[in-house]
């Protein structure tokens, strides 16, 4: 996973990245044909060398195709464009990476190729600036060296790296170093350097030549400052350079669009071709001149038409009425040792009622025993995913919890009530905005729905999360935001901050507090600069950084906050009378009798009324209603906006009555 102990700076003028209209395959097939065909060819010539059926030459050159064919399977694993299954991912890039490679884990190419995305022409950061920042007359003796300064930059960042994928690459440097001493001790070292060795070498400079050197040299803009002009397209001789160079001479649009399968680069680029011009895009011939967007339009009527933007696609949206409905359990599966993800399989009629926007949450309701348990949990699953799903972290001696992590299975059936909350935002696929984060803990349930929906939604829009754990173990959702960050590196940086990890970076130990959020606010992440701030996590943190945020610029309505269970206040009837409570729900009117002190929720409840509620706590807004006659006040609210406050919302669980009588409307 790619952590920083810097956030990132402050972008140049933003532009709406128009929609490249492409999206990741269930299984890319060309990937799978070239793939097939490169290990097909592979082994070929190794054949060929072990039988001593061709040249030398000739075998080496075959086996060098052959690798240089294998990294574009390597380059789209990495980011995940092969397949929406991060697993068909990680299986092509790990055999592809052992070809091209095998001093480096795939885990570690994903994290230092994302690097060069972020960091494009950035000397000091960008790990490819080795061979594009290259003086021409070195950077042919540099081409055939690209993966050295790889595993410098590995050992830099050594401390950031999961344990898992540092033990991967140290194996695999190891292992390397002993076949290749074993093959030099046993006299068959030209057999590995004419069957892999040269090879290799062979494929490793063509790949920093034409993948690095061709489309980044001499380009002085960073990614940060203008993704338009930190790389270029090489356009003229396409019918031969695009099969050549495996598209890679559209190299722009992939830095723009690092999802793209790379065989739909052309595709996108001829989509929105005016768009990118608009902008400044980078454009060299195939023979090394520069063009400008004008000088470029001048030699594209020549050629052919352009094409223009397509619309954008938008989340879906909540539309069903509350109520409980039994809904099937359609898996439940381990995310760490202490929590569970829980996918639902919605009936077709029931799918309106289950949509969802990104934030909302379920409240589950099931019988454990004798007893009715009823909780809240924040749905996890992207707004347009068509999913619905929730996690559950154990709580030592939590009813339900417990229930999750050790009894419920696959087929079970629990009561949801239909999505409720407002903790998210409205999107705009138009929109360039920049959203922040911080989480604690499960605290990333919510967070994760409203990253996953915006970085689809609004493509050019900038994410931020600071997520805090006790270490890496313990991490929910931890391959799923490193496949985030891999998918869009370029506009979601996420900050692990662990506080019992002895191996992480000092200033991503212990826990979030002010201290360490004073310091991440003066490295660039400004609060007034963020256009909307999401916080999740325990109470008395959210409400310190809460109030740091505010102090430091942010705009109070900007600041959403979402708490699991709000603390409870001691019951304090003084000043408080009996009143008379008049409920509206599901289309009838129910007159209860309040005693002093009670909640109109308490009282809805005593009387046998299935009124919504969930956390008791003023957390979740399960509970909000309209009061359309009387007044009443409220204990605490960690949910209603000052607009939902000011059209007469309330928390039922949190409102007294102030006058003799009160009507509340749960469908208001």
């Amino acid at each position: 996973m790619a952590t920083s102990t810097e956030l990132p700076t402050r972008r140049g003028p933003h532009q709406v990245l128009p929609d490249p209209g492409e999206r990741v395959p269930r299984i890319s097939w060309p990937i799978v044909g070239i793939f097939s065909g490169a290990i097909a060819l592979f082994a070929a010539s190794t054949w060929a060398a072990l039988a001593d059926a061709l040249p030398a030459p000739v075998t080496i050159g075959l086996s060098a195709i052959a690798i240089f064919v294998l990294f574009t399977v390597l380059h789209d694993a990495s980011h995940y464009s092969i397949s929406t299954h991060g697993w068909v991912n990680a299986a092509f890039g790990r055999i592809a990476m052992f070809f091209v490679s095998p001093l480096i884990s795939f885990r570690s190419f994903a994290f230092i190729h994302i690097e060069h995305h972020r960091n494009t022409n950035d000397g000091d950061n960008d790990p490819d600036h080795f061979i594009s920042g290259s003086p021409l007359w070195q950077a042919p003796l540099r081409f055939g060296l690209m993966d050295f300064p790889y595993l410098s930059f590995i050992v830099r960042n050594v401390r950031r790296r999961p344990r898992v994928e540092v033990v991967e690459t140290s194996l695999l440097l190891v292992t390397s170093t002993v076949v290749i001493l074993a093959c030099a001790l046993t006299g068959h070292f030209w057999t590995l350097a004419l069957v892999y060795l040269i090879p290799e070498r062979v494929a490793m400079f063509v790949l920093a030549w034409w993948f690095d050197w061709l489309p980044h040299h001499d380009l002085k803009d960073t990614q940060q400052e203008n993704r338009y002009r930190a790389t270029r397209n090489r356009v003229g001789a396409e019918w031969f350079l695009t099969p050549l160079l495996l598209s890679q001479n559209y190299h722009l649009v992939h830095h723009l669009h690092p999802s793209v399968p790379f065989y739909r680069y052309v595709a996108a680029w001829q989509r929105n071709e005016e768009e990118y011009l608009a902008r400044g895009a980078a454009i060299g011939t195939a023979f090394g001149q520069q063009l400008t967007p004008d000088e470029y339009r001048d030699w594209k009527r020549l050629n052919g038409r352009m094409r223009r933007l397509l619309p954008l696609r938008k989340a879906a949206r909540s539309s069903g009425a509350l109520g409980f409905h039994a809904i099937p359990v359609s898996s439940v599966d381990k995310l760490t040792k202490e929590s569970v993800l829980i996918n639902f399989a919605v009936p077709e009629g029931l799918k309106d009622q289950f949509s969802f926007e990104p934030g909302q949450h379920l409240t589950v309701r099931t019988k454990i025993g004798t007893t009715e348990v009823r909780r809240n949990y924040s749905i996890c699953s992207s707004a347009d995913s068509g999913t619905l799903a929730i996690a559950v972290k154990h709580i030592p001696g939590g009813t339900f919890s417990t229930f999750a992590m050790e009894h419920l299975r696959p087929g079970d059936t629990l009561d949801l009530m239909t999505p409720t909350g407002t903790f998210g935002a409205p999107l705009n696929p138009l929109a360039v905005k920049r959203y922040a984060a911080i989480a604690v803990g499960s605290g990333i349930t919510p967070v994760l729905s409203i990253l996953r929906t915006t970085l689809v939604v609004e493509p050019q829009s900038n994410f931020t999360l600071i997520y805090g754990n006790r270490d890496a173990e313990s991490t929910m959702f931890r391959r799923e935001l490193d496949d985030l960050e891999a998918r869009y590196a370029d506009r979601l940086r996420i900050v692990h901050v662990h506080s019992r990890d002895p191996r992480h970076p000092p200033l991503l130990s212990g826990r979030i507090d002010r201290t360490k959020l004073d310091h991440w606010f003066d490295s660039e992440l400004t609060p007034s600069l963020v256009d909307e701030w999401f916080l999740c996590g325990p109470v008395d943190m959210l409400t310190d950084v809460r109030e740091l945020l505010i102090e430091r610029g942010a705009n109070t309505d900007h600041v959403h906050v979402e708490i699991f269970q709000g603390h409870q206040t001691l019951r304090n009837t003084d000043g408080f009378d009996a009143a008379t409570v008049v409920v509206g729900l599901s289309g009838r009117q129910h007159e209860v009798k309040l005693a002093a002190g009670d909640t109109v929720l308490e009282s809805a409840l005593k009387s046998g009324i299935e009124a919504p509620y969930a956390c008791l706590g003023g957390a979740c807004g399960t509970c909000k209603a309209k009061v359309t006659l009387g007044s009443v006040v409220m204990d605490q609210n960690f949910v209603l906006s000052k607009a939902d406050v000011k059209d007469g919302y309330v928390l039922t669980c949190q409102s007294r009555p102030t006058t003799p009588s009160v009507t509340v409307d749960y469908q208001g």
